[in-house]
C-alpha cells in the first residue's frame, strides 16, 4: 500500500510538471483527476450498466480492473513508437483518457474507446476542447482504419479478448504501430520492434512496441 501511494504521488507530480507548459491540456487533466477522486476506476462495481456491457462483449468482470498510465511513461513509449504530429493514436480500453493527454502533448490526434459508459460521460466534455475524443464502445469493434498507432493495456484481458483484438488489429494499414502493456502480441504479422520496462501506478511493467507487417 505504501509503495502504491508513493508511486501515485510521484506520478501526479511528474504529470503536473509536464503539463505546466501545456495549459490547454492541464484543464482536462484536472477534470480527469477530479472524476477519479469522485469515483475510483480501481473499484469497478457490478452495476446493471457494467453487467450489460460485459454481456455484449463476452468479457469477464475481472478484465475491468486496471491501473493508470502516468504521462511520463506514455510519453516515453509513444516517442519510441514514433508518435507525433500527423499521427493518430487510438487507445483501446481508454478509461478516462489519461493516455490520450500524452498523445496530444506530442501533437498527435487522440481517440479513446472505453467500454464503461460512466467513465466516458464523466470526462468526455472536458476532453473535447483539448482535441481529444473519448467514446463508449467495444474495443474489439472499434474503427481503426485511420490509426497510425494503437495502445492497449491488456494486463488483465483474457486470451479470448486478446484474440478478438488481434483480429481487429488486422483491419489496420501495414506499418501501423501497436503498443501493448505486460505482454507482446503473440500473432503472425506483428513484428516486435522494442521492449521497455516502465513505471505504472501499480509498479513496473514491460511495454512492447510492434509494427504490423502483413504477409
Amino acid at each position: 500500500m505504501l509503495w502504491a501511494l508513493l508511486i501515485s504521488i510521484l506520478a501526479r507530480l511528474t504529470d503536473l510538471v509536464l503539463l505546466l507548459g501545456h495549459p490547454r491540456l492541464l484543464r482536462p487533466y484536472l477534470g480527469i483527476w477530479l472524476a477519479e477522486r469522485l469515483h475510483s476506476p480501481y473499484r469497478a462495481r457490478r452495476t446493471f450498466e457494467v453487467v450489460r456491457a460485459l454481456q455484449s462483449t463476452g468479457q469477464r468482470f475481472r478484465e475491468l480492473i486496471y491501473g493508470e498510465t502516468p504521462l511520463l511513461t506514455a510519453l516515453w513509449a509513444f516517442r519510441r513508437a514514433g508518435l507525433g504530429p500527423g499521427s493518430r493514436l487510438v487507445d483501446l480500453g481508454a478509461g478516462r483518457g489519461r493516455v490520450l493527454i500524452a498523445a496530444r502533448w506530442l501533437g498527435a490526434e487522440a481517440v479513446g474507446v472505453e467500454l464503461i459508459a460512466s467513465h466516458v460521460e464523466s470526462v468526455a466534455k472536458r476532453l473535447g476542447p483539448a482535441g481529444i475524443t473519448l467514446v463508449q464502445g467495444d474495443a474489439a469493434r472499434a474503427d481503426l482504419s485511420g490509426a497510425t498507432h494503437v495502445f492497449t493495456n491488456w494486463l488483465a484481458l483474457a486470451p479470448e479478448t486478446k484474440a478478438k483484438l488481434v483480429e481487429r488489429f488486422r483491419t489496420c494499414a501495414p506499418g501501423t504501430r501497436f503498443i501493448t502493456v505486460t505482454h507482446p502480441i503473440e500473432a503472425e504479422d506483428f513484428v516486435r520492434c522494442s521492449r521497455h520496462r516502465l513505471l505504472f501506478t501499480w509498479g513496473f511493467e514491460f511495454v512492447w512496441i510492434h509494427e504490423y507487417r502483413p504477409g
